[in-house]
């Protein structure tokens, strides 16, 4: 059955060069509210500039990149921060505050933007440590007390501090160990369902793209060449899927020297 709502996301012909390097050369694609999709590729085929351009990080040189039907480079200032503030990211190096600590990394917009007191702010990083698996003293530590898993999961809390409308994911389980990185899948799982959030990932770890996504679209040198459910990814019929999720040396995406 076709849903009568229109995509959250609509992407089309979206193009990006550098000097005379064509990165990104006709992007197109709809993201549905409430889905979870993952972006995978090659190294170099786009997909970190696409990702930037969904953020608004980056202005696209062509295309249109539309929320909930409203180009987003046609936004005021005011709908542009709102848009920027109902979005939040999960940076695949944590990104997290050294000086700070753990429960003003998770609340620094709540605390720098809203202007919560610390006592409300405190409580809000008390909670979303709960989801991630982390005990309430974990707030008074830095991040420089924690493991890289620790890291990782209070970077995931600080993402979900403001129950964000679209979640962005940076290589979600990057560095971690497969233990943990199932940890990470199942907070990713459980807290999106929970909040309603739409999720867009970029990930390299195909044990997470299955895990955390209902569907996968694939870039090779700029464009989309697949893009379909998450269950067909190993029979995707594709040679570009086939060929990267099999680890082949064959076919037609060029191997690099």
């Amino acid at each position: 059955m076709t849903s009568s709502q229109p995509p959250l996301l609509q992407v089309s012909g979206l193009r990006k060069s550098f000097a005379d390097n064509q990165v990104l050369k006709d992007m197109t694609l709809d993201i549905d509210k409430g889905e979870a999709v993952t972006i995978i590729g090659t190294s170099g085929c786009g997909k970190s500039l696409f990702f930037k351009c969904l953020q608004d990080l980056v202005t696209p040189d062509a295309g249109t990149i539309q929320i909930n039907g409203q180009n987003l480079h046609d936004l005021s200032t005011q709908e542009r921060t709102e848009y920027s503030q109902r979005c939040s990211v999960l940076f695949q190096y944590g990104g997290l505050f050294d000086s700070l600590k753990v429960w003003e990394n998770i609340c620094f917009l709540q605390t720098n933007l809203d202007d919560i007191p610390n006592d409300q702010a405190r409580e809000i990083a008390v909670e979303k440590l709960a989801i991630v698996g982390l005990a309430p003293d974990v707030c008074d530590l830095y991040p420089s007390d924690l493991s890289g898993g620790m890291q990782k999961r209070v970077g995931f809390a600080r993402a979900i501090a403001n129950d964000p409308e679209i979640l962005f994911l940076d290589e979600p389980t990057a560095g971690l160990d497969p233990i943990m990185s199932n940890e990470i899948c199942r907070f990713i799982s459980e807290s999106v369902s929970a909040i309603g959030a739409t999720t867009i990932s970029i990930s390299s770890d195909l044990n997470t793209v299955e895990r955390i996504s209902d569907r996968v679209a694939m870039i090779h040198d700029g464009r989309f060449v697949w893009d379909g459910p998450s269950d067909q990814l190993y029979a995707s019929g594709n040679e570009y899927v086939h060929q990267f999720v099999n680890k082949l040396a064959d076919g037609p995406i060029a191997i690099g020297v």
